[in-house]
């Protein structure tokens, strides 16, 4: 059990019947009444957030979340396969579990599947990672300008904006945050 006054950020809880990892909280005093404490907490089943106020020495259930390294094989339809870096057991999972990260999937790129109790609860995907440029126009010559972006589609199909000096073949990094250029690899 953890008491709501000792949240850290990143700490995974059960409330609710719902696995919560907490990404924000404060402890508030009142003038008058007993001390509070607001939590910001994402649902790690669905993703969404909202902010909770519990009462001061309020105690919740700890989730064990247990984090395996796994590397991304292939898809096939909607269907994407994973193998275990340590026992080379296989597992599939479907997009709707994978949702918008699988824009970001390569063969052979090692990610961290998240489970609680056997049951998958996501994917936490590298900060940065390298893709092929397969389709680009070519740079304007003498056009040299930091600001000016082109499309760019990558080995994964993921269309992002690159600066014009990038060309078809070269390898860039793609924040897996917001899925945008970072910059040559």
């Amino acid at each position: 059990m953890i008491n709501v006054n000792d949240f850290k950020v990143g700490q995974t809880i059960q409330y609710d019947g719902n696995i919560y990892t907490v990404l924000d909280f404060q402890h508030v005093k009142p003038g008058k009444g007993a001390a509070i404490v607001k939590a910001k907490l994402k649902n790690l089943r669905t993703g969404s957030i909202a902010e909770y106020t519990f009462n001061a020495g309020v105690k919740v259930e700890a989730a064990r979340i247990e984090k395996k390294p796994m590397q991304f094989l292939y898809s096939m339809n909607d269907t994407y396969y994973f193998m275990n870096m340590n026992d080379y057991e296989q597992i599939e999972l479907p997009k709707s579990v994978i949702g918008d990260d699988a824009k970001l999937l390569k063969e052979n790129l090692d990610v961290d599947i998240i489970f609680f109790e056997g049951e998958m609860l996501g994917m936490n995907l590298p900060d940065k990672i390298a893709m092929k440029v397969v389709h680009t126009e070519p740079g304007v010559k003498g056009n040299t300008t930091s600001t000016a972006m082109k499309d760019a589609t990558l080995e994964s199909g993921l269309v992002v904006k690159v600066p014009m000096f990038i060309d078809q073949d070269e390898i860039v990094l793609i924040s897996s945050k917001d899925g945008k250029y970072v910059s040559r690899a």
